[in-house]
């Protein structure tokens, strides 16, 4: 009888990590986050140490709101070349300036004029591109879908609850530039402000449709709630028996972070309501926005570490913009960052057509290319869905379920078939970054329906190469 084969020989001893080559230091960026004293360079915060910095409401108190408190604020860093392109960006812009001093101090102030940071916040006038034609204010047709003002009753399941519409910065590239904010030199806003009357409006119109299940609370944006609208809001939602989820909308967190480890009352007032939620068997989320990987700095994870100690989730969506995060090596940093912080990457949205904002839009080519680049990157519960919500109402659909594609006009056209059946709903490239033919015949308003009713056709009458 042979002796039993000793352990040893049967399973080789291995270094751990030997049939692999080592991992390269760039593998690892995504946990290598920011925790110096970085806004020490910014002229008018350099005396400020942490504790000082780090209080929301400094932070509130002193935004950049106006090209002159920028020239204060970062002094001779910025060149009055800028300062003017700026202004102008400025006067034709949808949104108002407003910049939290923790974002102003993450912008490079050596190159700003390609810095994403900047680029999110801050419009130049010399990098602007002219609208597209058909482009419209409300691009979303959010108004339309509205029983009753402030509520958006799109879904069969679920509605987005407008609670206010003010936030703690203004996102040049807002989908909401037709209500959020101050009014500018180019927009009249439709105002949804703070008043309980129209919020038990709200709350009615949600107790009479059974079918609704899921409310997005959002704006404006709830970190500019008080402690005890935030319990109103949630309480009243909560109150309603077949109301399962809700999910708390904020940018908050990726331009204020320390409002979560500075502002007691308003994180216990959300503390108390996902509680509640869990106590009844229902849900509470919080739906974040970072869009870039310096955005997550250790402040950031300190402050979600918070949220996640009192049972917290937050999820991510965020919105793909030229010379921000277009390129894959920068998707893929945002995406494992995000997951290292526990925030769960939920959506990229290929960025709508809003008004002043058309060289931050992508092809709808490359979000296709770089969703491919990006899926593997990490855990598939950690990747994110690529997303156009549709022009006209149509709502969210894949990226790559378009019924046609054409790249030489940039029209897709989409159904969608949960939300509206029976329409068709275009989606446009920008012109700019088409073929020189291609441009040619967006410059001729004549042929413009035209294209379009032709993209239409191709899907409505089932002919054509659907992907040219």
């Amino acid at each position: 009888m042979n002796a039993p084969t000793p352990e040893s020989a049967r399973f080789p001893a291995t270094t751990p990590g030997s049939q692999k080559p080592p991992v390269e230091p760039d593998d690892l960026r995504h946990r290598q986050l920011r925790e110096d004293e970085f806004w020490r360079r910014i002229p008018a915060y350099a005396h400020l140490d942490r504790t000082q910095f780090d209080d929301h409401r400094f932070q509130s108190r002193n935004c950049v709101t106006s090209i002159s408190k920028l020239r204060e604020v970062v002094g001779e860093l910025v060149t009055e070349e800028f300062c003017r392109d700026a202004e102008r960006g400025l006067q034709r812009a949808t949104m108002s300036l407003r910049i939290t001093p923790y974002i102003l101090s993450l912008i490079d102030w050596d190159e700003p004029e390609d810095d994403p940071l900047r680029i999110q916040f801050l419009p130049l006038y010399s990098r602007f591109q002219p609208d597209h034609p058909e482009l419209t204010l409300d691009s979303l047709n959010e108004q339309a879908d509205s029983p009753v003002p402030g509520l958006t009753h799109r879904y069969l399941d679920r509605a987005l609850f407008l609670a206010l519409d003010t936030c703690p910065v203004y996102c040049r590239y807002c989908t909401r530039s037709y209500s959020v904010g101050l009014d500018t030199e180019n927009v009249e806003k439709v105002h949804f402000g703070v008043r309980t009357e129209r919020w038990a409006d709200v709350f009615a119109y949600v107790a009479s449709r059974p079918e609704l299940e899921d409310i997005v609370i959002s704006g404006g944006d709830l970190y500019n709630l008080k402690a005890e609208h935030i319990e109103h809001i949630g309480s009243a939602l909560l109150a309603i028996d077949h109301i399962r989820r809700l999910r708390f909308a904020t940018k908050g967190p990726a331009v204020m972070p320390q409002k979560l480890f500075t502002d007691d009352p308003w994180v216990d007032a959300l503390t108390g309501v996902a509680e509640r939620a869990r106590e009844q068997g229902k849900e509470a989320f919080v739906h974040t926005h970072f869009n870039h990987p310096r955005e997550i700095t250790a402040t950031t994870q300190k402050a979600l570490a918070r949220l996640a100690d009192r049972g917290i989730r937050v999820r991510n969506q965020a919105v793909l913009q030229r010379g921000v995060n277009d390129r894959a090596e920068i998707m893929k940093l945002l995406v494992r960052r995000l997951g290292f912080v526990n925030v769960q990457p939920y959506y990229v949205f290929l960025h709508d057509m809003v008004k002043g904002v058309e060289e931050l839009r992508t092809t709808l080519q490359a979000a296709i290319e770089l969703e491919k680049e990006v899926r593997g990157v990490t855990a598939g519960f950690n990747m994110p869905t690529f997303v156009v919500d549709t022009m006209g109402g149509g709502g969210k659909r894949h990226i790559h379920s378009y019924e046609y594609y054409d790249r030489e006009t940039g029209i897709a056209v989409y159904r969608s078939p949960a939300v509206r059946p029976e329409q068709l709903f275009p989606f446009f490239d920008p012109i700019h970054l088409l073929s020189e033919s291609g441009q040619r015949r967006w410059l001729d308003p004549s042929k413009r329906a035209e294209m379009i009713e032709a993209a239409l056709a191709q899907v409505t009458h089932g002919v054509g190469d659907w992907n040219r």
